[in-house]
């Protein structure tokens, strides 16, 4: 028997916004459940994929006479495969102009984002889904390891069906990264592209250097550049951007490179079990990038942008996550390891004095299984993130 779909925690939003706009649009990458995220909070609108042929000719060659099925709206899924109807839909909604009419969906977020802010500006609000969060499965993640976490990663499908996760990402990996992601960018040299795609995990947690990433693939600093703008409209992996203000030091201008999903980048890795995880050099790395990225998910599921930044100066003194509320900045430090050691505040305590009045109370999130103040310092354990957030 199916199991019931998981309760997405973007589905107030959604609704939200459905108040709103004429249109929503749910934009991801392919298998984060945007599908089933607007059939769940709209399950009295049709729906309809583009990705069936026979429909996808429909609405090219008859835009018109296809949105005429739907007079009071519907659900298109993968609506970037059908360019044709993003005209129509702008004159529909704005000689009707009703709330929460059409849900559009799409995984290329060059092809629907593109078309968004081409056609439809001002008429869409738009939600960005990323696979599950930890704390939309408090359930799994209480039963399992940090190593098997990392290395399972939050993907749905990973927990609604009986399929080995190294199987699952090599599939992934081959019809969605190597496929679609590297169509986008034109990529003649699969072998170049593969590689490319190793070395981003492998620099997972690390000050981007493209000239060196271009370096280890046999290809220029410019291309390592427009490669790694599709990952990012992929949704595969973002830039965490150095914090902007001075405190009196020498800044880092350049960004930090992580993953969306530990459980795709731990697959490229060649990490195949929870087990290999646990000494893996990466682990750190694939760490700070699974709770970077949990803070990114908890602004997105709000409909909200990121608002999350590291720091670090010129002699090494870094922070991990600097989030900005208004005027105030929380700081965090990120640490994989499970006993709490003494050096871990050293840079908070820096953070305290440069950051004044504008500072709140710092945190290190840690791969230990018990949050606890210690000598004025709050210690969230990794399953206890989502509880903070």
């Amino acid at each position: 028997m199916a199991q019931p779909p998981i309760p997405r925690h973007a589905a107030p939003a959604l609704r939200k916004l459905a108040r709103g706009f004429p249109i929503v649009a749910i934009t991801g990458p392919r298998q984060s459940g945007k599908t089933t995220l607007a059939r769940e909070t709209f399950p009295q609108k049709p729906y309809v994929s583009l990705e069936d042929p026979d429909e996808r000719a429909f609405a090219a060659s008859d835009a018109r006479g296809f949105l005429a099925r739907f007079p009071r709206g519907a659900i298109l899924d993968e609506v970037q495969r059908a360019p044709a109807l993003f005209s129509y839909l702008q004159t529909i909604v704005d000689s009707h102009p009703v709330a929460g009419r059409f849900v559009l969906t799409g995984s290329q977020q060059f092809g629907l984002v593109g078309n968004i802010t081409q056609t439809l500006a001002g008429r869409v609000g738009l939600i960005q889904l990323l696979p599950f969060s930890l704390g939309e499965l408090p359930a799994a993640h209480a039963k399992q390891s940090l190593p098997a976490a990392l290395w399972r990663g939050l993907y749905p499908p990973l927990f609604s069906r009986r399929v080995d996760p190294a199987q699952w990402y090599a599939n992934y990996n081959m019809t969605y990264v190597e496929r679609d992601v590297r169509q986008i960018a034109a990529v003649s040299n699969l072998t170049r592209f593969q590689r490319f795609l190793k070395m981003c995990a492998a620099r997972c947690g690390q000050i981007l250097n493209l000239s060196s990433l271009g370096a280890d693939c046999g290809i220029s600093h410019v291309t390592a550049r427009a490669w790694l703008t599709v990952l990012e409209a992929g949704y595969i992996v973002f830039l965490l951007q150095p914090y902007h203000a001075n405190f009196g030091k020498r800044l880092i201008k350049s960004p930090k490179l992580y993953f969306y999903d530990t459980g795709l980048a731990s697959y490229l890795l060649d990490i195949r079990n929870a087990t290999q995880m646990e000494t893996h050099a990466a682990r750190g790395g694939l760490f700070e990038s699974l709770i970077v990225a949990e803070w990114l998910k908890h602004r997105y599921n709000q409909g909200l942008a990121a608002n999350a930044y590291f720091w670090r100066d010129n002699v090494g003194d870094e922070i991990d996550l600097v989030v900005e509320d208004g005027r105030k900045l929380r700081a965090l430090e990120i640490k994989s390891g499970a006993t709490i050691a003494s050096d871990w505040t050293r840079t908070l305590a820096k953070w305290t004095g440069w950051a004044g009045t504008r500072g709140v109370a710092p945190a290190v999130v840690y791969g230990g299984h018990q949050s606890m103040q210690r000598q004025g310092t709050q210690y969230v354990a990794w399953r206890d993130w989502p509880k903070i957030l």
